[in-house]
């Protein structure tokens, strides 16, 4: 704060201004702004009192009393209209009302926790000792890692027999403690930092024009609002803030009153993909940035009038909110959100793709966003500056910026860039994921392949699961990992994720095993090496005809069903696979089951050959995509004589179903794709249909993803 607020009614006199100064402000605000001394004004007016709409969110939130006071009189209430909450006169933290009588039961409650705790420390429950627990028969299972282990106890008898009954009473209330409601918050020792942090959210809040405070209407529905608090702490332990985040329950909301659409899409991680391996041939500068308050920047539609309850601690008598911006909990803030960041990013030049409606395209400046979170490349970092400090300082479309330096991460995932290569690594989700299947013990034997040569079945009859961990959460991690850094996973976790609702011991097995393979490699990852200057384009289609055809019980329709899998490379970097059955057709042969994978990779080949073109012409590669080949690597000869053969002619044992091949023919006599007859030993889609033995599995993982 560089100016103070003074009475527009007293006459300038320095000594006395400074001495007012010095009282009325509060200690902590003297403390932040003790080496800036305050702004003499020759003649006090009412544009001194302006300067206060230049203070930030924080600022506001500290005035004292007085301030708010002097802030809130009428010749002033045009300027701050917006602040009626941050300015209001009943800024004492609230205390819980309760009764003696519930007071009274609220202390004995508390005596007999106190009394029960005394009591448990004094008694000797023959605990062991570390010494003792090292040396017992116990000691090899010390990480805890039940699960594919020789104990034969239930993990029940485990934590009663060995675990202090106050651990367990620490860890929960560690936990409350960290993520308090509105009672806990507000009573507890925390709650003036609490308190500061609701009156922070407020001002800045207030500060975006988020509401108007008016009379609640009649006959209108008012959605219900909470606080949701959260202390973040330091890797010791000690405190390192108090946040306090005011949302809407969108739960409540009336589809087609207060909500109509709510879908916003993401970027596609073929586009990161592609990216990065182009950040890797032309040496291109990256930089992140994440968008502060995302949600509170998209306007709400006209048509959707959206009436809310204030805040608790901050309530007025027969006053609610009027909603101008879409809040967090609103169904529709994501979309709203993204409909102002496109408007925002057109503005500097930066136009939104019809390839994927997350990339952003300028003449020296790409962007990709994933909801708040951005990655921009370009030639010159200057460039990446420029563009960051237009959208943060635009006026009408503008962001909260905050740049967080190198595309050192995206969503989880570590990028470490050396050599022209750029290695992408998930090892904090691996260690989550050993963690969740309990396999942390060091004499846990790694695995050299994820999943076993025969396929999972659904094993209907088999032994039921154990349920030691949560099948549906083990599984989504794995989805995220394969999806995005460990190609090498994704046969094995689509089989797992076919039996998500109904698993048995046998499916949590499989996890088991892919969990062991982790272990083996956990600091692994997919690294991207452009192999030259030139963006050649290769698909590897595959299929596995009838693959759980003799192993699934015969009455299983999906026992006939083959396997798709395919990868496409960029410049000898994979930037999209996939391993799925064909679940909606049944193939009748090899060739039909391969011309299906075939198509299906063609869909998705197709659009990155399209991305490849325009994003080579943005950074001057018109030469080098005049040399670009495309290929498809196809091990199939029934399916490779049709694939190249011009419709409308067709094979003999086609006729039936190459109607269906007729737009993907087409389109690869059109963009002249190449189609080569490879070896079935260097298929890479091999590796997405069927389980392999070592020497095979490793073999094509050192060509996919480079070790």
């Amino acid at each position: 704060m560089d100016d103070e607020i003074y009475d527009e009614d007293v006459p300038f006199n320095e000594e006395e201004a400074l001495k007012s100064v010095e009282n009325n402000w509060s200690k902590k605000l003297r403390d932040r702004t003790k080496m800036k001394k305050p702004k003499k004004f020759g003649t006090v007016t009412s544009t001194t009192w302006e300067d206060a709409l230049n203070y930030t969110a924080r600022d506001m939130a500290h005035l004292s009393e007085a301030q708010r006071s002097h802030l809130s009189k009428s010749e002033y209430r045009h300027l701050y209209r917006y602040y009626q909450v941050t300015l209001s006169p009943h800024r004492v933290p609230p205390v819980a009302k309760l009764s003696t009588k519930k007071l009274k039961y609220k202390q004995r409650i508390a005596d007999r926790i106190e009394s029960a705790d005394r009591t448990l420390m004094e008694m000797d429950m023959n605990v062991p000792t570390v010494e003792e627990l090292m040396s017992s028969p116990l000691a090899k299972y010390i990480h805890l890692a039940v699960n594919n282990t020789n104990y034969s106890g239930s993990t029940k008898e485990l934590i009663a027999n060995y675990v202090h009954p106050l651990f367990l009473k620490a860890k929960a209330l560690a936990s409350a403690e960290d993520n308090p409601n509105w009672n806990q918050a507000m009573n507890g020792d925390a709650a003036d930092h609490y308190w500061q942090a609701c009156k922070n959210e407020l001002a800045t809040l207030e500060k975006m024009k988020s509401w108007e405070v008016v009379d609640i209407p009649a006959g209108k529905h008012i959605l219900g609002s909470t606080w949701a608090f959260k202390l973040k702490r330091f890797p010791d332990g000690r405190p390192k803030k108090y946040k306090a985040r005011f949302v809407a329950r969108g739960d409540q909301q009336i589809a087609g009153v207060e909500f109509n659409e709510t879908y916003a899409p993401v970027v596609q991680w073929t586009t990161v993909r592609m990216m990065l391996i182009l950040e890797a041939m032309l040496g291109l500068k990256s930089c992140q940035a994440d968008v502060e308050c995302a949600f509170l920047h998209g306007a709400l539609e006209p048509d959707e009038e959206i009436y809310m309850q204030m805040p608790r601690g901050f309530k007025q008598e027969g006053k609610c909110f009027r909603l101008r911006r879409s809040l967090y909990g609103l169904r529709q803030a994501p979309r709203a959100f993204h409909t102002y960041l496109v408007k925002a990013l057109e503005q500097q030049g930066l136009m939104q793709s019809t390839l994927d409606p997350c990339l952003f395209i300028g003449e020296k400046v790409v962007a990709v966003t994933f909801v708040d979170d951005t990655l921009f490349w370009a030639k010159d970092e200057k460039d990446l500056t420029a563009v960051m400090v237009a959208l943060r300082n635009a006026k009408e479309y503008g962001l909260l910026l905050e740049k967080e330096g190198d595309a050192a991460g995206f969503l989880g995932v570590d990028l470490k860039k050396e050599n022209g290569q750029i290695v992408m690594t998930q090892t904090g989700l691996i260690d989550r994921i050993i963690s969740a299947l309990g396999l942390e013990g060091g004499d846990i034997r790694p695995k050299l392949t994820p999943a076993e040569h025969k396929p999972l079945v659904r094993d209907t009859d088999g032994i039921p699961a154990e349920g030691a961990f949560s099948y549906s959460s083990v599984v989504g991690m794995l989805l995220y990992l394969a999806g995005h850094s460990r190609p090498d996973l994704a046969y094995s976790v689509n089989c797992c994720a076919r039996y998500m609702f109904a698993p048995r011991k046998s499916h949590e097995d499989a996890l088991i095993r892919i969990g062991q393979y982790l272990k083996g490699t956990r600091d692994k990852g997919l690294i991207l090496t452009p192999n030259s200057s030139v963006l050649n384009v290769e698909a590897y289609p595959d299929a596995d005809f009838g693959g759980l055809y003799g192993h699934e019980h015969p009455t299983d329709p999906a026992c006939v069903k083959s396997r798709t899998g395919f990868v496409i490379k960029v410049a000898n970097c994979p930037v999209l696979w996939k391993s799925q059955l064909q679940s909606s057709k049944t193939a009748l042969s090899t060739m039909e089951a391969e011309i299906t994978a075939l198509a299906h990779c063609c869909r998705e080949l197709f659009p990155i050959i399209d991305m490849v073109k325009t994003l080579g012409k943005v950074y001057g590669l018109e030469d080098q995509l005049t040399q670009m080949n495309i290929s498809i690597h196809e091990d199939n000869a029934g399916a490779l004589l049709l694939a190249s053969t011009l419709p409308p002619q067709f094979t003999p044992r086609s006729k039936w179903y190459h109607i269906e091949t007729i737009w993907f023919r087409e389109e690869i006599v059109k963009r002249g794709i190449l189609l080569k007859k490879i070896c079935t030993t260097e298929q890479l889609g091999d590796i997405f249909t069927k389980g392999l033995s070592k020497a095979v599995f490793q073999n094509l993982r050192k060509k996919l993803m480079g070790w």
